[in-house]
């Protein structure tokens, strides 16, 4: 690494984005236009094989910000929720945003917060700049205050094509908020208020010193449900061309009885297909929105002169089923629509142009990552890796560097109570231990739909010994407190 003089370091932006599938910038995804996301892969980086360590927000965006996978930092589920197993991460639990700060980087941050009830980014460091609340995902005065200078006060257009689940009694008799079209102009959209906050961040560090370099963070809501968006977007896809996922042949035939009970639970059991196609539409419609507006925030720092001295990561801290296995949502389903993430890095004289990653890697590893760019060790207390090495390597870890194999998840339960799930991926299988009821084993080259559990299928009896292995010296390495009730279930049958 370079020496941590200031003019040395990279700036850093961020671009998190809410509940985005993996497949839709994959080259050989769904026909989804992500022109920037494509740009910065061409420029950059792409990661194949990353994974959010649990597919539930708050929880994977402290798992983001500690370094720690979620049975470290304790936040296993929605901070804003009564239930919150956590409300807010300890003040003494270490964070990159505030090892940063400590190393002389000027932070900021616009968009969605969610990773802690009463904690907001200024108690980590950040200069928080709004476009949400400080806390969850409402709207803040500064986005309301934009809307109404430009004469379209929030809440006042009148959305059409409006899409909802079942009858749900959490949510009343209209079901769950799936999608709508709203008349809007795109400027009106929170996403493009977002990228206007970004932008102005940008502006203002180009305008500082010089001697200082930056971190800035955007957190987009979206593709996150409810997926309203205005035109181009809401049209930009047509339904009827829209082919359903090989997932959706799903039967549910030997695999957990959740799986078929979420249908129920989220309200999409009567979906037909085309009900989903034209929600998946704007799913889409959604994810090539705020693609523009990164789009227009690459060219902002292109525009100062800072593209060739700004790191650009971009990441979502989970995915969407929309439509895949019939599912809507996420839930205690650990299937790569929902634990696949995307995951490109652009570094200009580090990071090979173009290059493509099969190297497994985590989400919170950016944490470390983050530190190491800034020429900052990592705490002790951080379960991730930097990517750097691989980053300096066109991708692949250097032969002398020890890296894992497989990629690990957890989840702790939904708003209907603890259901406690293990998870370890490798190239070619995924298995999945279920605390309540039969484990999951899936061959992934054989089967990348994950139709076909084999846990019991004799042909497989190694491979499964094998992923159990895996999976028991991860939780012991990691020090998860469940490791010795698993390990007794999966060596033993109690």
């Amino acid at each position: 690494m370079a020496d941590a003089d200031a003019d040395t370091r990279p700036n850093v932006l961020f671009v998190l984005t809410d509940q985005e599938r993996y497949d839709c910038s994959a080259p050989e995804g769904p026909p989804v236009e992500t022109p920037a996301i494509d740009r910065l892969s061409s420029e950059g980086v792409r990661f194949e094989r990353a994974c959010t360590p649990i597919s539930i927000c708050s929880s994977a965006r402290a798992s983001l910000l500690t370094g720690q996978f979620p049975h470290g930092h304790g936040m296993l589920n929605n901070c804003h929720e009564p239930d919150a197993i956590r409300a807010n991460l300890p003040a003494d639990m270490p964070t990159f945003s505030e090892e940063l700060v400590a190393a002389g980087y000027d932070l900021t941050y616009t968009g969605k917060w969610h990773a802690g009830r009463d904690q907001t980014p200024a108690d980590f460091g950040f200069s928080y700049l709004g476009g949400s609340d400080k806390h969850h995902d409402d709207i803040d005065a500064a986005f309301r205050e934009y809307r109404e200078d430009r004469g379209t006060p929030v809440g006042e257009a009148d959305l059409e094509a409006e899409i909802y689940t079942g009858d749900d009694p959490r949510d009343g008799d209209e079901g769950t908020f799936v999608a709508a079209k709203t008349p809007v102009d795109v400027e009106d959209t929170r996403a493009y208020f977002l990228a206007e906050r970004t932008i102005d961040a940008i502006d203002d560090h180009a305008e500082g010193d010089g001697d200082t370099p930056f971190f800035h963070r955007a957190d987009f809501y979206g593709p996150h449900h409810p997926y309203v968006v205005p035109e181009p977007y809401a049209s930009m896809y047509d339904p009827d061309e829209i082919e359903p996922p090989a997932s959706y042949a799903e039967t549910y035939d030997g695999k957990p009885r959740v799986h078929e009970n979420y249908l129920a639970y989220r309200g999409v059991a009567d979906f037909e297909w085309e009900l989903w196609a034209e929600a998946i539409a704007k799913y889409w419609g959604f994810v090539t929105l705020i693609d523009h507006q990164l789009e227009r925030i690459l060219d902002a720092l292109a525009e100062h002169g800072l593209a060739d001295e700004t790191a650009v990561i971009h990441a979502s801290d989970h995915g969407d089923f929309a439509g895949s296995h019939r599912q809507f949502n996420k839930g205690p389903l650990m299937y790569d629509d929902t634990y696949r993430i995307p995951l490109q890095v652009r570094w200009p004289g580090v990071a090979d142009a173009g290059a493509r990653s099969e190297t497994p890697v985590h989400l919170h590893d950016l944490a470390a990552t983050f530190l190491e760019m800034a020429d900052v060790p990592a705490p002790d207390s951080f379960d991730s890796q930097s990517l750097v090495p691989l980053l300096e390597n066109g991708g692949e870890p250097p032969a002398d560097l020890d890296w894992r194999e497989s990629t690990f998840a957890q989840y702790h339960g939904d708003e209907f109570g603890l259901y406690s799930q293990r998870m370890v991926r490798t190239e070619n299988y995924k298995y999945v231990y279920n605390g309540p009821d039969i484990d999951e084993l899936y061959d992934l080259a054989a089967d990348p739909a994950e139709l076909r559990n084999l846990v019991d299928h004799p042909e497989y009896e190694e491979i499964r010994r094998d992923m159990r292995t895996r999976l028991i010296d991860w939780m012991d390495e990691t020090e998860d407190p469940n490791r010795v009730w698993v390990t007794d279930v999966l060596e033993n049958g109690s």
